[in-house]
């Protein structure tokens, strides 16, 4: 069958995803899937059509079959007209003889239709495991196909690592990474350092505000009596104490 070539197709492009081909393994697969597809497509089709077929042959074999009934009932009837004397005899004969030959190609006709439903349902039968067959098929190469996607996807990410690996200066890299730490390390104690001096010169101021402590004050006491006299204060001051 035509899916068969279809499968071995794909069986090839899944072959050369090994090596390196010019044929995209990929494009051959999905072209290969969609081949299935169309061949289910037109199998559902014919399935569809052949029972069809089988159900029409059922319906004429039974519609058959209930003629010849009826035409057998008709010549009963007439021969129980001609017995009661309501019918010639010679013409109820005549007339059950023709009802009897119509029931006659009708149970062929039934027979035929019969033959016919029977052949129809094996077709379709047939028809039926082919595309239960194709179904399965291409359920499986959708899962290949996806397997087979993941793994070009993984080859090709391989490949452009390595690629990169390869064209990288590993040395150059590591003198540039080496210099970077040393520059920041440097940074980083300079840092320290300027930390280190901001505080001792803090810790100096205060060491010599502490040691002027109280001459400061008393600087400050004599500044102020300075000023009072100045303004004629301090005279004012001793009056009062008087």
């Amino acid at each position: 069958m035509n899916f068969l070539n279809r499968l071995f197709k794909i069986g090839q492009a899944e072959a050369h995803s090994a090596v390196n081909q010019l044929e995209d393994p990929i494009k051959m697969t999905e072209q290969g899937l969609r081949d299935l597809r169309e061949d289910l497509d037109k199998a559902l089709h014919a399935l569809a059509e052949v029972k069809a077929l089988a159900i029409r042959s059922r319906n004429d074999a039974e519609a058959a079959r209930s003629k010849a009934l009826d035409y057998e009932n008709k010549a009963v009837l007439l021969l129980q007209k001609a017995s009661r004397q309501e019918l010639e005899a010679t013409e109820a004969d005549r007339l059950a003889t023709e009802a009897l030959t119509k029931k006659t190609q009708h149970e062929a006709q039934a027979t035929r239709a019969g033959h016919d439903q029977e052949k129809f349902e094996a077709s379709a039968a047939t028809l039926n495991q082919n595309v239960q067959q194709l179904k399965q098929t291409i359920s499986q190469w959708d899962n290949e196909l996806r397997t087979l996607k993941a793994r070009v996807t993984v080859s090709t990410a391989t490949i452009t690592i390595n690629k990169q690996m390869a064209q990288l200066d590993s040395s150059g890299t590591v003198s540039l990474l080496e210099r970077m730490k040393e520059k920041i390390a440097t940074e980083e104690a300079l840092a320290e350092s300027y930390g280190q001096l901001a505080q001792e010169s803090k810790s100096v101021d205060q060491e010599i505000d502490k040691a002027l402590g109280a001459d400061g004050s008393s600087q400050a006491s004599a500044d102020l009596l300075a000023l009072k006299a100045r303004l004629g204060m301090q005279k004012q001051l001793g009056s009062s104490e008087l």
